[in-house]
């Protein structure tokens, strides 16, 4: 897994709800949850660095896992989101989910992973506020 050349979209609800349109690629969704995780590729020596990485991360995957392609590092990240966070898709996009017949995996990963993004930014803004 490389890091791509191009810069990451702006962690907005705009690049949000690209993701749970699927107008934004599963390799640059997967970057965007790379980066706020604290994994960064150093071009210099071609290697992922993961001392930012939180330690339950950095045990089970150190390197960047593939979420949109692998069932159990989605599932680490959905367990990784606190409860207080659990409806931010709902209460802060307005998103009710997809309906039966546009389910799929694929769908379900890019849901969870913009649920962990919006779990990310409120822990980044409290912190903040603290």
């Amino acid at each position: 897994m490389n890091s791509a050349d191009s810069p990451l979209p702006p962690l907005t609800e705009a690049t949000l709800w690209q993701i749970l349109n699927e107008e934004l690629d599963d390799a640059t969704v997967n970057q965007l949850l790379w980066h706020c995780l604290g994994y960064r590729y150093d071009a210099h020596s071609q290697t992922w660095q993961s001392d930012r990485v939180p330690p339950e991360w950095q045990q089970d995957y150190p390197q960047p896992p593939d979420f949109m392609g692998s069932r159990p590092a989605i599932v680490k990240l959905t367990r990784s989101i606190p409860p207080a966070h659990k409806q931010l898709l709902k209460e802060q996009l307005g998103f009710a989910g997809y309906e039966i017949k546009e389910l799929n995996p694929r769908r379900t990963r890019r849901a969870t992973a913009v649920n962990w993004l919006l779990s990310y930014m409120a822990t980044q803004t409290e912190a903040t506020a603290k």
